[in-house]
């Protein structure tokens, strides 16, 4: 049986956790590829954090190896957009010369261009006071079902609180059936519709994001 434990993030985790990224801790669901280029993907959904908030980043290990994390920020006012940390990413790693993420970064443009056209509402981060706090959670299959994840949620919770944070959002896809029942199960409530997701496809199918809101 494995030893699953729940920490505070350590710089030591620092290497370890940018492979759970490069794992592709989402495998499976509907949102797991995105622009495939996973160096950048760190550097928009883990590394900042890691760099900036690190009291805001919580570590789950499997046999003392870590194997998902929770990382937030409390007041995203304060926090690189994630339009900011994406467009950093694509320059630092030069993603336009890139195959797979300029296909993916263009065919992103030309749905936002046709949506616009269309006046189908797009996808885009949540601005308001009463949510000021946001996450990303990500767990590697053999940390989950453990309940590690709960326990991140329960030490992020407790983040917010300390702060003195009004509550806090995420977004996931609407597509993405468990991580919405989940989120549900462990207090979120869902928030506004479901936008397109310009780029994004999923057997098919445009895919839709899930706003989710907690209130401290």
């Amino acid at each position: 049986m494995p030893l699953i434990e729940v920490r505070p993030y350590d710089v030591a985790d620092r290497a370890e956790l940018v492979e759970v990224v490069f794992e592709a801790a989402g495998e499976g669901a509907p949102s797991s590829e995105v622009w495939g280029h996973h160096a950048s993907l760190a550097e928009v959904y883990l590394t900042p954090y890691l760099d900036l908030e690190p009291e805001s980043v919580f570590v789950v290990t499997v046999d003392g190896r870590p194997a998902g994390y929770l990382a937030g920020c409390v007041d995203e006012s304060a926090f690189p957009s994630e339009q900011e940390r994406t467009s950093a990413a694509i320059r630092r790693h030069r993603l336009y010369r890139m195959p797979g993420p300029r296909r993916f970064f263009v065919q992103a443009a030309l749905d936002a261009a046709l949506l616009r056209l269309r006046r189908v509402p797009i996808a885009g981060e949540l601005s308001d006071p009463r949510w000021p706090s946001h996450l990303h959670i990500d767990l590697m299959p053999a940390a989950r079902g453990s309940g590690a994840a709960t326990r991140l949620m329960e030490l992020w919770f407790e983040r917010v609180r300390s702060v003195g944070s009004p509550g806090c959002y995420l977004q996931t896809s609407a597509e993405n059936d468990r991580a919405v029942a989940f989120f549900e199960r462990v207090g979120f409530r869902r928030y506004g519709d479901n936008p397109v997701v310009p780029g994004m496809r999923y057997a098919g199918a445009r895919m839709h994001q899930q706003t989710m809101v907690w209130d401290a």
